[in-house]
């Protein structure tokens, strides 16, 4: 079932990067909500806006919608760059970069403009969720909502239940993420939670075996997408991601965890060191361009 629940009408993005603007894309398409998409700049937001445009042009020139439809999608599409604008969403969900201090002073900032009821979650893949919440005087109404990459495309959206999170609030996440045509799991407040916990060790056991040359970026990449059916392979999806979204997660999670597993490879700290992060910078495990 897709269309908006009865109690969120209008979704707050605050972070208008790859996972923001795929978020408000799909919130303004799927769903129907109305948007506001924030960053601290007006640049920012434009890009984040331009890069759903340019999602949707493809649609168009793919006949898999007409032109009324995509302006219909953005019509419902609002910039902010002022977090006072997260006063009128019922759900704001924080897509910022992977830094806990961030996000907690995000979670603060919010707390004090959106409403009593407002629903404020996060998209982390791998913060503790609980530590955002105790930053706001609702943490009842505080969860995970982590979509996956990209996410127009991916199907599945993680919910993260603290221990303080209510139930109606959990219930309520899900609503939405079904309103949106997603399908839903609930994870516990764990570093990682379950999608980046089974992820982690795949991406980066990747990166291990072609740092020790036992074999190729490219049959590490075909080995995967032609035996296993991945849509992609482990180290054009790190691309994908970001090497330094990937090698920040994976310090953390080494960190309370302490398996070995976890531990960021040396090519990785490298790439990140010499600025090649993937896709966004033009070069990571493969060429790009220009970024």
């Amino acid at each position: 079932m897709k269309g908006q629940t009865t109690a969120i009408k209008t979704v707050g993005i605050v972070g208008a990067g790859t996972m923001g603007s795929g978020i408000a894309q799909v919130c303004a398409d799927a769903g129907g909500y109305g948007v506001l998409l924030n960053d601290v700049s007006e640049e920012f937001v434009d890009r984040g806006y331009n890069a759903v445009t340019s999602n949707l042009d493809r649609l168009v020139s793919k006949e898999k919608i007409i032109p009324d439809r995509k302006n219909e999608i953005l019509g419902r599409i609002s910039k902010s760059t002022r977090l006072q604008d997260m006063e009128a969403a019922d759900l704001v969900i924080e897509a910022a970069y992977e830094d806990l201090k961030l996000k907690k002073e995000i979670f603060a900032s919010l707390d004090k403009v959106c409403s009593r009821d407002a629903i404020l979650a996060s998209n982390s893949s791998s913060l503790s969720i609980l530590d955002m919440a105790m930053a706001t005087q609702r943490p009842d109404r505080v969860c995970g909502v982590h979509f996956m990459n990209p996410v127009p495309l991916m199907k599945g959206v993680e919910l993260v239940k603290t221990i303080l999170t209510s139930q109606e609030t959990l219930d309520q996440a899900a609503a939405f993420a079904q309103s949106l045509g997603k399908a839903s799991w609930v994870a516990k407040d764990a570093p990682g939670f379950l999608s980046t916990r089974l992820l982690m060790p795949f991406l980066l056991d990747s990166m291990k075996l072609l740092e020790s040359g036992f074999a190729s970026k490219e049959d590490i990449d075909a080995c995967v997408t032609l035996s296993f059916n991945h849509p992609m392979g482990p180290l054009t999806l790190s691309d994908l991601i970001g090497l330094d979204v990937i090698y920040n997660i994976a310090e953390a999670m080494y960190r309370d965890y302490k398996d070995p597993k976890l531990a960021a490879p040396i090519l990785l700290q490298k790439m990140v060191a010499a600025g090649q992060l993937g896709r966004k910078t033009g070069k990571g495990f493969y060429d790009y361009g220009n970024a």
